[in-house]
């Protein structure tokens, strides 16, 4: 009995990340080749570092980090909200934080955008800061439909699920492509379900390395470790742009000690 946590500990892992993922993966973590971009730990005034969608998403600076809360109106697009960095990062990189959800749904998603950037055709410039007011309501559509960027769903849910089990994590690339829809031509195969993580109040680790061929998640929690990862070598190259936390309406969460790095 004394040898299962332990046990169970190293299963989680395995039955995500074979092994030479979980090698890479500790390379690339390890290594000198980072470069630190951006450190907010959350604690003081978020908008040094970011910029906000939606009008009715609550952010507060608290010692336990920065809790941001999106609107309580489900199915109102008003209600969603995305944080943006005032910075850009450009190349491979990688990502820390710690995550912290606080509201107990299951439904809807949390989603982290890796190197945003508008689809350069009017009113959409490259430079998404210059239409923020076309962001003010924050469909899922206008992202989607005019953003180049990676996404990578976490914490999330189907829409009408009920089990609070029945997580997911995936990912998928903007913009869809002319002709299709949202759900036929984003995701990057394959999505992981139920994977025992993000329970209500409990804190955890968060480790995102992105290169030109793959994306590594980790996630690092109370007597658990999982290693999530997607190859993008048959994927159109993302490698600038801006990195954005999206919630959901009715979602909430705790982010601290949010670390940018990239390769020197």
């Amino acid at each position: 009995m004394t040898f299962k946590p332990l046990l169970f500990f190293f299963f989680s892992i395995s039955i995500f990340a074979q092994k030479p993922d979980e090698e890479a993966f500790n390379k690339l973590n390890q290594s000198a080749i980072w470069q630190l971009e951006l450190k907010d730990k959350g604690t003081k005034n978020w908008e040094s570092n970011w910029f906000l969608d939606g009008h009715f998403a609550q952010i507060k600076n608290t010692p336990k980090g920065m809790i941001f809360n999106a609107g309580s109106e489900e199915r109102n697009d008003a209600h969603h909200a995305v944080l943006w960095t005032k910075k850009s990062f450009k190349g491979d990189l990688k990502i820390e934080y710690q995550f912290t959800r606080t509201d107990e749904k299951t439904t809807w998603a949390c989603i982290l955008y890796l190197q945003a950037t508008g689809i350069d055709i009017s009113p959409y410039d490259a430079d998404i800061s210059k239409w923020n007011k076309l962001r003010e309501i924050p469909a899922m559509k206008t992202y989607f439909n005019n953003m180049k960027a990676l996404h990578i769903s976490y914490a999330s849910f189907d829409n009408y699920n009920t089990d609070k089990n029945k997580d997911y994590i995936r990912v998928r690339q903007y913009p869809v492509e002319k002709g299709q829809n949202f759900n036929t031509t984003t995701e990057i195969p394959s999505p992981y379900f139920e994977t025992g993580l993000f329970k209500t109040g409990e804190t955890y680790k968060i480790i995102i390395i992105k290169t030109t061929e793959r994306i590594y998640f980790k996630v690092t929690g109370k007597n658990i470790s999982k290693l999530f990862f997607w190859d993008l070598s048959n994927s159109k190259l993302l490698d600038e742009g801006r990195i954005g936390l999206r919630q959901m309406f009715s979602r909430s969460a705790i982010y601290k000690n949010f670390t940018v790095y990239t390769r020197k």
